[in-house]
């Protein structure tokens, strides 16, 4: 049996996960993940990977940069690159793939759907035989079986943002406060809607974009909190 391997970047533990665990449950794939862009020009260099998915939003080197050094390397250059993103507008998208990237996977997704997009962009002795196609369309159930431990990671966040919340008034703590607020709505954001959690997902997505306004000076003074409380009001929900 041919096995593909799959590179993949995310600087985000939960989502790396996720992807491990969907795409190896299809015995074709063989899945390497990287926590960062420097790790994942690396490891493209050293171990040929038939294909990257790389998170567009990543510390000191994101997707884009990324993409432009695996692209500045004979060994990597050919390499399809399909970027990982939660802001799926038509814009973006656009952008994204005049950048070279072979394609767009908006998060969340599901295993089901990610094993399809990947196997788009390998070659055709990558189709599945109907003994693997009839197991790849199964229930994720290892991917449920992490839903305790992302509760767990749920009700931390929950306490970070209550603590949060109490810098923001400070001038003194509130830019840090702001930073931080911003990080972690965007790992939320990208995470919460793997596992079903929609409305945390949403909720931190609006958290991320207000954060984003107040940081820049164009948001409204308590926007944020708002938001924070509605993210916390979902989160116990849970």
């Amino acid at each position: 049996m041919t096995s593909f391997r799959i590179l993949h970047v995310d600087d985000e533990p939960d989502i790396r996960r996720v992807v491990a665990l969907s795409l190896g449950i299809d015995p074709q794939f063989s899945v390497r993940s990287c926590t960062s862009g420097e790790e994942a020009v690396v490891a493209a260099a050293q171990w040929s990977p038939h294909l990257i998915l790389c998170d567009v939003q990543m510390p000191v080197m994101d997707g884009p940069a990324t993409l432009a050094r695996l692209r500045e390397n004979p060994r990597t250059a050919g390499i399809p690159v399909i970027f990982m993103t939660a802001r799926a507008q038509e814009r973006e998208l656009v952008r994204l793939k005049t950048l070279g990237a072979s394609g767009v996977i908006a998060k969340p997704f599901n295993g089901k759907s990610l094993r399809e997009s990947v196997r788009e962009h390998l070659p055709d002795c990558a189709r599945p035989t109907a003994a693997d196609q009839a197991r790849c369309q199964s229930p994720d159930d290892e991917v449920a079986g992490e839903m305790d431990g992302f509760r767990e990671r749920l009700r931390t966040d929950a306490a970070t943002l209550v603590r949060l919340r109490t810098q923001l008034p400070d001038s003194a703590t509130a830019t840090s406060a702001l930073e931080e607020l911003q990080t972690l709505a965007h790992k939320l954001a990208g995470a919460a809607g793997l596992y079903g959690f929609d409305a945390v997902g949403l909720a931190a997505s609006a958290l991320e974009q207000t954060t984003a306004e107040r940081r820049s000076g164009r948001g409204a003074v308590g926007d944020a909190e708002a938001q924070i409380d509605a993210l916390i009001a979902h989160i116990k929900r849970e």
